[in-house]
C-alpha cells in the first residue's frame, strides 16, 4: 500500500507539473516550503544551486517578481528562463565560485537554495555522505554570498552525518527547521533544512 501511495503521489505531482507548465515536479516542494516558512520576498536576490532543469528557478522568479534576481547554477545546461540567469558549472569548484562572484558583482543574496543531489551509487552510506558534502558546499556558498539575516534551504539525505551538519547550521542561523514537503515521495530519505536569519558573526 505504501509503495502504491508513493507512486500515485509521484504521478499526481508529475501530471500537475506538466499541466501548470513547471519543468519539474520538485517545483511543488519549494512552493510548499515557502508557504510554510515564508522564505522568498518580492525583489529578493536568489541563488538556486543544483538548479537543472529549472523548476525551482521558475517558482523563485514568480515569488521575487519583476524587481527580483534569480541565478541558477548546475553542472548541466538549463534552457533559458525569463528573469533568470543560469551559470553552467560545478559548485564544488573554485572557478565556479569565482564566476558566480563575477556575476553577482558585489551583490549579497537574500536566499541560497540548494536542491543538489549526488549521483546515486546504490550504496546508501556513500550516497548519504556525498549528500552531506554537497550541503557543506552549499553552506560555503552561503558564507561567501549570503547577506546577514538571509535564509538558507538545502536538501539532505537522512543518516548518521545529518545531526552533525544540522548542529553546524544551527550555530550560524537564528532558527533552523526541518521539512519533508508533501510533494516528496513518502518513501524518500530526503529532507530539507530551512535556516533563517544568517548570523555571519557566529561563523
Amino acid at each position: 500500500m505504501t509503495r502504491w501511495y508513493s507512486e500515485k503521489k509521484k504521478e499526481h505531482y508529475y501530471k500537475e507539473a506538466k499541466r501548470q507548465g513547471y519543468r519539474a515536479r520538485s517545483a511543488f516542494k519549494l512552493q510548499q516550503m515557502h508557504r510554510a516558512f515564508s522564505l522568498i520576498s518580492q525583489g529578493d536576490t536568489i541563488l538556486d544551486l543544483g538548479a537543472a532543469p529549472g523548476g525551482w528557478s521558475q517558482v523563485a522568479t514568480a515569488l521575487t517578481g519583476e524587481t527580483g534576481t534569480v541565478i541558477g547554477v548546475d553542472v548541466l545546461p538549463i534552457a533559458p528562463l525569463e528573469r533568470a540567469t543560469f551559470l553552467q558549472g560545478d559548485m564544488t569548484k573554485e572557478e565556479t565560485m569565482d564566476a558566480l562572484a563575477q556575476l553577482l558583482n558585489g551583490t549579497s543574496v537574500d536566499v541560497v537554495l540548494s536542491d543538489m543531489s549526488p549521483d546515486i551509487s546504490g550504496n546508501y552510506s556513500v550516497d548519504q555522505a556525498r549528500s552531506v558534502w554537497l550541503c557543506e558546499q552549499a553552506l560555503a556558498v552561503a558564507h561567501r554570498f549570503l547577506k546577514p539575516g538571509g535564509h538558507f534551504l538545502c536538501k539532505i539525505f537522512q543518516g548518521e552525518d545529518t545531526a552533525a551538519f544540522l548542529k553546524m547550521v544551527k550555530s550560524q542561523f537564528g532558527t533552523v527547521k526541518t521539512s519533508s514537503p508533501q510533494a516528496s515521495r513518502k518513501s524518500s530519505s530526503e529532507m530539507y533544512l530551512i535556516a533563517r536569519s544568517f548570523q555571519p558573526k557566529k561563523v
